[in-house]
């Protein structure tokens, strides 16, 4: 299995992914890293002989991804951040002193230079890492070798790594007395991995091993991915139940479920029902609409239409949209218990770490908060439109003084930032309470909406 992962990452690297490989054995991580090292040097050639010696054991030259394993702010990168565990570089030059220059990996870049005890005591070749280490490491894809010994906890980090996909290797001859494991005979991946579920190696509930997470490298943003993936599988056979229902012929129905465009439909027709539209009556309105016969793509034409009829709530319907911190609607309807579980957990993080950052901004006094006005001194719709705002700005990295920064990106952003919009609209509709506008430590400034 060790060798079908590798294979497997190689391939995703040859492709320009960011990929890692996680494993529970160290003697599997060194001897992964060095014949990634060794398969590199052949087919790329190493730029010098120079050589840095890590902490690991193995070295590395110009070309090598490599990982730091202590934060340490004193070590400050070109673009003003500081090197922590966990972030993967690539060496760009080793200076005489053992001191070694690097790149960092990924979407916030920056450069700096490793000083030689730090490369010494803190710096492993980062093509491959235990489960252990694997935290607050993220990548496109992960290539994870299960084993018999892994841990519950460690299979969870493991597995959260990437953000395109996560593959387990489930290794079947390798068993461990820590397990209930069934007789050799009878070992299947199945069976290794229920046994890995109920092998913890820590008394942490499932919201606490989440938490945890995003402490290391978590944030608003994965877990709105997380619920958004959660959602998707939950909500999936429902969606096309009531699709099909909604006056599709069969034929329309597989091409709508079969289509690339099903899972943004599937994520209109949520944000539907967290504005309180009646999907059994909406989707018929939606479908029969106009005609569909000359549609290249009938999800996509769907899609289209749900979010045209439904970015509202209902005429006449005065209750506040289901929104998970202000931003994120709500899954509903049927689903299993452990699904449910799953979406409730994030949910409570997510509020709960909006609050959290909200409250620190106004605490602070951030020049977005002051922008804002102050916050109400009970609970109303001001409330509701700071941790809103906090959750908007954590997930899309604002750091501008503007509460929701410069212009969206994508759809995605776009429906985000309306929704935060509306948060502020109904703040600024209600007015300050007496209360705050009397408070002494938010400084009043009325602009115009970002």
């Amino acid at each position: 299995m060790v060798d079908a992962a590798y294979v497997a990452w190689r391939a995703d690297c040859a492709a320009g992914r960011a990929s890692i490989l996680v494993t529970e054995s160290a003697r599997d991580v060194r001897a992964l890293n060095e014949r990634a090292r060794a398969e590199r040097i052949l087919l790329d050639g190493a730029v010098d002989h120079r050589e840095a010696h890590l902490a690991d054991g193995c070295r590395a030259s110009v070309g090598d991804v490599v990982i730091t394993r202590q934060n340490d702010r004193r070590i400050r990168t070109l673009r003003g951040g500081w090197v922590m565990n966990g972030d993967r570089w690539l060496v760009t030059d080793i200076r005489r002193d053992g001191s070694v220059l690097v790149k960092r990996l990924g979407s916030r870049g920056g450069r700096t230079v490793l000083p030689p005890e730090y490369v010494a005591e803190h710096l492993d070749l980062g093509y491959a890492v235990t489960a252990h280490r694997a935290q607050g490491v993220t990548v496109d894809t992960a290539h994870v070798v299960v084993t018999a010994s892994t841990t519950r906890e460690n299979l969870y980090v493991s597995m959260t790594r990437g953000r395109e996909s996560n593959i387990a290797y489930v290794a079947l001859d390798q068993p461990d007395d820590s397990h209930s494991t069934p007789e050799a005979d009878d070992v299947t991946a199945r069976t290794v991995l229920y046994g890995v579920l109920q092998h913890t190696g820590a008394d942490l509930s499932a919201t606490q091993t989440i938490e945890a997470e995003y402490e290391l490298n978590g944030g608003i943003a994965r877990l709105a991915a997380e619920l958004g993936t959660i959602a998707a599988d939950a909500q999936h056979d429902c969606f096309v139940d009531l699709l099909s229902r909604s006056g599709l012929t069969a034929e329309q129905h597989a091409a709508v479920v079969q289509s690339t465009a099903f899972g943004p439909l599937a994520a209109a027709l949520r944000r539907a029902e967290a504005y309180h539209h009646d999907l059994e009556r909406l989707l018929p309105r939606v479908v029969g609409r106009h005609g569909l016969d000359d549609a290249d793509d009938i999800a996509a034409v769907l899609r289209y239409r749900v979010d045209k009829l439904a970015a509202t709530p209902p005429r006449g319907c005065h209750l506040r949209p289901r929104l998970i911190a202000g931003l994120f609607p709500e899954p509903l309807g049927p689903m299993s218990a452990e699904d449910r579980q799953a979406i409730d957990e994030r949910k409570e993080l997510i509020e709960t770490r909006a609050r959290a950052l909200a409250e620190d901004a106004v605490a602070r006094q951030e020049a977005w908060t002051l922008r804002l006005g102050p916050p109400s001194a009970g609970v109303g719709n001001a409330d509701a439109c700071l941790p809103a705002v906090a959750a908007y700005r954590d997930r899309y990295k604002v750091n501008s003084d503007l509460p929701l920064g410069g212009a969206a990106k994508n759809d995605a952003q776009r429906a985000d930032r309306e929704r935060a919009l509306a948060a502020i609209r109904a703040m600024r509709a209600d007015g300050p309470s007496e209360r705050a506008t009397a408070s002494p430590s938010i400084e009043v400034r009325a602009i115009p909406l970002p």
